[in-house]
């Protein structure tokens, strides 16, 4: 009777150690699956914050150029009444330059 018992508790551990080995096979194999979701997910986070820079090693020139021109005709038609014509023409020019230092110079 005493070594039946004993055949008994050592499939008893074998089932388990399977299970775990089962277990630990698993996340082995979705290990790529969560890391290419968490990136994802911390890409997604940093493209809303919006654009990234160096602080210490970036420079930026702005130059906006907005001209804006405005005609108007007030004529009276043959009732009496007045006419009001306008004209309006807006043009502007963007020119911005960034200059990023190179990644040996930045320190974390």
């Amino acid at each position: 009777m005493f070594i039946y018992l004993n055949k008994r508790k050592g499939q008893s551990t074998l089932e388990y150690a399977v299970i775990i080995a089962v277990v630990v096979a698993a996340l082995v194999g979705m290990q790529a699956y969560i890391k290419r979701g968490l990136q994802g997910k911390m890409k997604e986070s940093t493209d809303q914050i919006g654009e990234q820079f160096s602080p210490g090693h970036t420079s930026m020139n702005s130059t906006i150029t907005s001209n804006t021109f405005t005609t108007e005709n007030v004529e009276i038609d043959s009732s009496g009444r007045p006419i009001t014509k306008s004209f309006s023409q807006q043009t502007q020019n963007r020119d911005i330059r960034e200059n990023v230092g190179s990644l040996n110079q930045e320190k974390w």
